[in-house]
């Protein structure tokens, strides 16, 4: 095993990723299986980087004194007595002064990449890109504008500012860089793919290792649980544990083909040539995958499925007939996909697998997941049971128990509690297939593996314990008067436009930030490049999406009425799994934006609600 370069603790200089620019960074830690050094910046960014990237503090200081010393002897020996003043002796003179003009501009193209100067940061800035008479702050960085600044500039009463290095060559750049220059960054970072091995998994979540032993029963067991009870008549959580019935009434072979039928059919729709194909957000690989987006196309396709179905006489109701045993077999199906998501990523690269699902433990990395982004060719499995055979297959539940509730309650057309949570959760599931590109940049598809958690998640969870409501108003009626609707209604309509304001311009800002509709949003620079959105939306709390979740979840559960708390069941667990999930979130943008991440904590003091949390 070659021997450490650099110790821990040691200052060196660091190039960043991606760049040629070297800042000076502090080295944490050494893993001997990667041999990649865990270094700091001055800001508190934490980045891994191989020994190659990384040099001694007294390195630039010495290749700029050779540079200046062997151009200093190359004029000295060139040099010629003043008394040779002939022509050809002039005309000599002339082309060596150009060569000397040449060999300085390459001189100082060699310090503009080597050397780096630091300049404060300011607290927040606007991104005034829109108006050209303004100093102009963009969202990346390296894009920036600053004054000179030289390290004797700096006191120590700027020792708790954060910095950022730039190349001298910024300080007379003059410009600003075009819109099309994200795009040339996207190519550079497809072209450059390069071998990353994904670091052993140290931090584990859900419990660790036994947490994860005991959620694979758990799951299952919870979801059973809630629809025995509200199966019941009395659908009170006191019922608690709710009479089991027979296990051979939990199976059936019909219902299981048509959980399978269900899935191949959106597999089908997926990869029909329909809908744009758009790049996921680089890896850290370089590569960057490829996506198709047609969800919109497949709930529609869906419908006009399903409506054909019940024009040829199909029952729909047989669902709600069979709720416990479609459960099962979804849960059946799941395992099935998880087992084979695990057994595959065996033999999967390790630049494939996930930075949190590689613990090396069996139970673990089978629930959390193994791999980032399996994949059957171009079939994104991932991808693809995120927003298609749970989502869409909720929607139908949903109606299912509309055309249950008719039938047993023997009714003309269904209750306004039913109409109203059916309305609801259809605008929801279809503003995300609506916005399907937006998944892309979420924790589920950029940092989680897939395995058992989200197959489940995904599969079973999702369409079985969100329309609960509906399931419990096909046995337990709720009578809503009109100005309770109204209420509900606003409520609702509010939810919805901080969830989809929210989400609409931090999708915005990550594709385009020069777009005009959050150009004049203020924002907080970075070490990495990126900026953090201090205003608008998100100066009003760090997860405004997550608020405008949790307004939505209560307005689904109200037209239910107050008898039971079991059709709240999806607010609370809701509640509890966004502030689980807020948690993982500012943990990873601390690790990520360090002292950037501390400043706009600073300035927005609430994590989801505000006044409260």
């Amino acid at each position: 095993m070659p021997s450490r370069k650099f110790e821990n603790g040691e200052l060196v200089m660091g190039r960043w990723p991606g760049s040629n620019l070297y800042y000076e960074v502090k080295v944490m830690d050494y893993d001997t299986s990667t041999q990649l050094h865990t270094v700091k910046y001055k800001d508190g960014t934490e980045l891994e980087l191989r020994e190659a990237d990384m040099q001694k503090m007294n390195f630039f200081k010495s290749r700029r004194e050779r540079s200046r010393s062997n151009s200093s002897s190359r004029r000295r020996s060139r040099s010629r007595s003043p008394g040779r003043t002939s022509r050809r002796s002039s005309s000599r003179t002339t082309r060596r002064s150009s060569s000397r003009g040449r060999e300085a501009r390459k001189e100082v193209k060699v310090q503009e990449v080597l050397e780096v100067t630091m300049s404060p940061l300011p607290k927040s800035v606007v991104n005034n890109i829109n108006n050209p008479h303004k100093k102009k702050e963009v969202n990346d960085t390296a894009h920036k504008n600053i004054e000179h600044k030289t390290e004797s500039e700096l006191d120590s009463s700027r020792l708790d500012v954060r910095y950022n290095l730039r190349p001298r060559k910024e300080e007379t750049a003059g410009k600003v860089m075009e819109s099309e220059e994200p795009e040339r960054k996207m190519e550079n970072i497809v072209g450059n793919t390069h071998k990353y091995k994904v670091p052993k998994t140290t931090e584990l979540e859900f419990g660790g290792k036994i947490g994860a032993f005991f959620m694979l029963p758990l799951l299952p067991a919870t979801v059973l649980t809630l629809l025995l009870i509200c199966g019941e008549k009395d659908a009170s959580v006191l019922n608690f544990p709710p009479a089991l019935p027979a296990l051979t009434t939990l199976w059936d072979n019909h219902v299981f083909g048509i959980v399978v039928l269900w899935f191949l059919i959106q597999a089908l729709i997926y990869v029909l040539p329909i809908g744009k194909v758009v790049d996921g957000l680089p890896l850290k690989n370089g590569k960057r995958l490829r996506y198709r987006i047609n969800g919109f196309y497949a709930i529609c396709l869906s419908a006009v499925l399903v409506g054909a179905a019940a024009n040829h006489g199909i029952d729909l109701s047989y669902i709600h007939g069979h709720f416990l045993q479609f459960a099962v077999s979804a849960m059946a199906f799941s395992l099935i996909l998880g087992i084979y998501l695990y057994i595959r990523s065996r033999w999967a690269s390790e630049d494939e697998l996930a930075p949190g699902g590689n613990s090396g433990n069996l139970i673990y990395d089978f629930f959390i997941g193994h791999e980032l982004n399996p994949r059957i060719k171009n079939f994104d499995l991932k991808y693809f049971c995120e927003l298609r055979p749970g989502l869409i297959g909720w929607v139908v539940i949903n109606l299912a128990m509309m055309l249950a509730e008719m039938k047993l309650q023997k009714l003309e057309y269904p209750s306004l509690a039913m109409i109203l949570v059916n309305s609801f959760q259809l605008l929801y599931v279809l503003d995300a297939l609506w916005n399907e590109e937006a998944i892309l940049t979420t924790m589920d598809i950029v940092h989680d593996g897939f395995g058992f958690m989200l197959a489940f998640g995904d599969l079973v969870w999702v369409p079985f314990t969100y329309s609960l409501q509906a399931f419990y108003l096909v046995n337990h009626p709720n009578e809503v008067s009109w100005p309770f609707a109204a209420a509900i209604i606003t409520l609702n309509f509010i939810g919805y436009i901080v969830f989809r304001k929210a989400n609409s311009q931090k999708n915005a800002f990550r594709r385009n930030p020069y777009d005009p509709k959050v150009a004049h949003l203020m924002t907080i620079p970075t070490a990495t490049g990126k900026s953090l959105l201090v205003s608008g939306m998100w100066g009003f709390v760090r997860h405004p999406n997550y608020l405008g979740d949790i307004i939505m979840a209560l307005a689904w559960s109200l037209p239910c009425g107050f008898s039971h708390i079991l059709p709240y069941f999806y607010v609370i667990y809701f509640t509890c799994l966004l502030i689980h999930r807020e948690a993982r979130d500012e943990h990873q943008c601390l690790k990520k934006y360090g002292s950037a991440w501390d400043e706009y904590c600073r300035q927005v003091r609430y994590r989801i609600f505000p006044g409260v949390y």
